[in-house]
């Protein structure tokens, strides 16, 4: 039988062998300190559950044995293991099973994290039946042809496997599964329209939303910067399928999907505070275990950094390589692991350590408020499409601007007929998006009619737009052609993404 590894997707035969010796339950193959623990767990569930233990000398191997093991995932496959051995178990019926799960003392087989990857894992190995905690059965059925077999406890999943009528008691300790509220419904009370005037800015979310553009806003405090990533994932149209699989399956191994919600259908909004380190950005962790981080997290979502310039050296520039790539590779002396992370990168700033609301109370010199904004790089800002500085509303936008502005659900409309313009000109590439589109296919498959190009080429010269940045622009005007209806980019497209590009107004 097999055991699934959480983070890594590796299979694990458990194997028991009882023999004459010392009585105990011994562990081999490089289990960790909760591993061990399994031993006091498995003896205690095994008697709680009406069977006898083997007052005898207990081996149980976890194959391969070179690979390190860690956490309460193999109980249930230990605990079946030792009754196939002391034939309390039809051994044929463990045969081929991969199971799952943490034991309770009393016997019930708790949730566990990273449930859907171990069962993708086990599925791609050629196994068609999984044994899963009861609370995970609907994440584990989400992986298509595969027989889940879902136990709340370890004496009804004996039942099963003995061909015999489950137990009476079988539901009366679980916990009642309640559907958790999906990532759009604690949204539900954020609309654009909440936001007063910021037209431009309101403007630039569309772009970012259609394009999946990276969007960075500065401003003094109480201008709206907050407020308008908010809402920015209400622009956003449901995940396709796959990519909702793939966002829950990177919940799942993080431990943060919600009960009861075993798949993400809407886009994730992950919003680190500032004193968050590097390895809490890209991931990290000890050994081989590693874990993903704020910017897998927010995988095919919003990842939002508000008070940017207050992170600590290095964590901004850590999510270079995964703004190029989508995906963060970690590297460790014991193996490298590799997590998706294609997200769209939302960045605010104020423009002095000072914060002043009114530029006149600012008591910031020039040259501090230079070497405030230099914290955030300029690699990582070239690498940022749309560049906006805000301004406090007016009175009269303030009073008057809730008749006239636009709803989540109007923009959202737009953003969608975009989309699916992107789409079909996409169709025969492997990206889903503008922002996806790598430069070389960019200048070569799309590239905008010379006269269209003039006022990138000017930049060019001036030497004020580099070659990284060449290609933002492109994919931004491609996005702003895309919501206007048009079937190429026109000059006064490519203006607008020079202009919010280089955070200058037109």
């Amino acid at each position: 039988m097999g055991g699934g590894s959480k983070p890594l997707g590796h299979l694990t035969d458990v194997e028991a062998a009882i023999t004459s010796g010392v009585p105990g339950l011994h562990l081999v193959g490089l289990p960790d300190a909760a591993l061990n623990e399994a031993r006091d767990r498995v003896r205690a569930a095994i008697f709680n559950s009406g069977e006898d233990w083997p007052n005898r000398h207990v081996t149980v191997s976890l194959f391969p044995a070179s690979l390190p093991k860690r956490g309460s995932i193999f109980d249930l496959s230990i605990a079946i293991a030792l009754l196939a051995a002391a034939e309390a178990v039809p051994p044929k019926a463990c045969a081929g099973l991969v199971m799952i799960g943490e034991l309770g003392l009393d016997g019930r087989i708790r949730a566990i994290p990273g449930v859907l990857p171990a069962v993708v894992a086990a599925a791609n190995a050629g196994y068609t039946s999984v044994v899963v905690p009861q609370a995970n059965s609907a994440e584990a059925e989400l992986v298509p042809d595969l027989k889940v077999i879902a136990a709340a406890s370890l004496r009804s999943l004996l039942c099963h496997l003995r061909d015999e009528p489950p137990p009476v008691e079988e539901d009366d300790d679980a916990p009642p599964l309640r559907p958790a509220p999906d990532s759009a419904d604690r949204r539900s009370g954020l609309d654009l329209s909440d936001v007063r005037g910021q037209a431009e800015a309101r403007r630039a979310l569309e772009i970012s939303a259609a394009g999946g553009h990276h969007l960075f806003f500065s401003g003094p405090p109480g201008c709206g910067k907050t407020m308008l990533a908010e809402r920015l994932p209400t622009l956003l149209p449901p995940l396709e399928p796959d990519a909702a699989l793939e966002v829950t399956a990177i919940h799942s191994v993080a431990g943060t999907l919600p009960p009861g919600q075993p798949l993400i259908t809407r886009s994730p909004f992950c919003a680190p505070h500032h004193t968050a380190t590097r390895a809490a950005m890209v991931g990290g962790g000890a050994g081989r275990v590693i874990q993903p981080g704020a910017a897998s997290l927010a995988h095919r979502g919003i990842l939002f950094l508000d008070e940017a310039p207050e992170y600590m050296g290095g964590v901004l520039d850590a999510l270079r390589q995964p703004l190029e790539e989508g995906e963060v590779r970690i590297a460790r002396s014991e193996g490298t692991a590799c997590f998706p992370a294609r997200f769209t990168l939302v960045l605010a700033a104020n423009p002095c350590p000072c914060a002043a609301a009114k530029e006149v109370d600012c008591s910031c010199a020039p040259a501090i408020r230079r070497r405030y904004l230099a914290r955030i790089s300029g690699p990582l800002l070239d690498r940022i499409d749309l560049k906006l500085e805000l301004h406090p509303a007016t009175r009269a936008e303030l009073r008057y601007d809730l008749e006239f502005a636009e709803s989540s659900d109007v923009v959202a409309e737009r953003v969608l007929t975009a989309r699916d313009r992107t789409a079909k000109r996409l169709a025969e590439t492997p990206w889903r998006s503008n922002a996806e589109i790598p430069g070389p296919e960019l200048r070569r498959r799309f590239t905008p009619p010379p006269e269209a190009m003039r006022a990138a080429d000017d930049a060019l010269m001036r030497g004020t737009l580099s070659a990284r940045g060449l290609d933002r622009v492109l994919r931004v005007a491609w996005t702003i052609a895309d919501l206007a209806g048009r079937d190429q980019p026109s000059e006064d497209d490519v203006g607008g993404a020079l202009a919010l590009w280089t955070g200058r107004r037109p």
